[in-house]
């Protein structure tokens, strides 16, 4: 295995171990020769997974003290890895709640100055991939990429750096969402209008419309995921590829289970 096919594997088998629980917060982890040993690999890859663990702030390190768990309100939430660790290990109400939390404090602004400032681009990006949604939900295909790509667009149309660089730290925590709303029935064709609603509203420049228009998707993803939850559907794993839609047709011969 290549150097970097095991720090990947040891990063990820130390990672998921913190965020199970294995390694309980305030916990010391095994020192270097044990873990070298269980891994079967150097001290140089595990020095370098330890490294990466505590710039997501799940570990931290000191003379005398250890290699320590960090409790979870010190975890970088908006690392990928961190959100796909969670979702391997099994999603919450805690951890969604919070995801849809910061989704009402971020976009509703957000949108308001999209519809300000988007430029011509902007307008044919977010087209695009609305155009993505809608062919994935006749044809069949890749419906959730698209819908990240949507949302990250009004995002970077805001023309505001930061929350053009948040755009890029949420993409998981949207997916875990999109992942989700996909699984219920008809709820792509349901959510495709009020994307439409969004998008029109920052096409005709009226922040008001923009702004009510994602509250509404918003609240109608929110009664997806609590359908989801308050039902037996095992929840999806961002970590592996997203879900593709399957065809009219085909959704017909074989409609999906909760």
């Amino acid at each position: 295995m290549a150097i970097k096919n095991m720090l990947g594997h040891t990063l990820d088998v130390l990672g998921e171990s913190i965020v199970s629980g294995y390694y309980l917060p305030e916990s010391v982890v095994p020192p270097e020769t044990v873990l070298c040993k269980e891994f079967g690999v150097s001290r140089t890859v595990i020095r370098e997974a330890v490294k990466s663990l505590v710039a997501k702030g799940l570990l931290s390190t000191g003379p005398k003290v250890g290699t320590r768990v960090m409790p979870e309100d010190q975890w970088n939430w908006f690392d990928p890895d961190v959100v796909a660790w969670k979702s391997k290990m099994g999603l919450t109400h805690e951890f969604l709640r919070d995801l849809q939390d910061l989704r009402r404090v971020i976009e509703p602004a957000a949108v308001r100055l999209a519809a300000e400032r988007a430029t011509e681009q902007d307008i044919k990006d977010l087209e695009a991939a609305y155009a993505g949604m809608k062919h994935a939900i006749e044809f069949g295909g890749d419906y959730i990429s698209h819908d990240l790509l949507f949302h990250q667009g009004l995002l970077r149309a805001c023309h505001n750096r930061m929350v053009a660089q948040m755009s890029k730290a949420i993409g998981a925590l949207l997916r875990t969402s999109f992942e989700i709303t996909t699984t219920r029935p008809n709820g792509t064709a349901l959510s495709l209008p009020l994307h439409r609603a969004v998008l029109d509203a920052v096409i005709a420049r009226s922040p008001d419309a923009a702004e009510k228009a994602v509250l509404v998707l918003m609240e109608s993803v929110r009664e997806d995921i609590e359908a989801v939850l308050d039902s037996t559907t095992q929840l999806p794993c961002v970590s592996q590829p997203a879900i593709s839609l399957r065809a009219p047709n085909a959704q017909r011969a074989h409609p999906p289970r909760l």
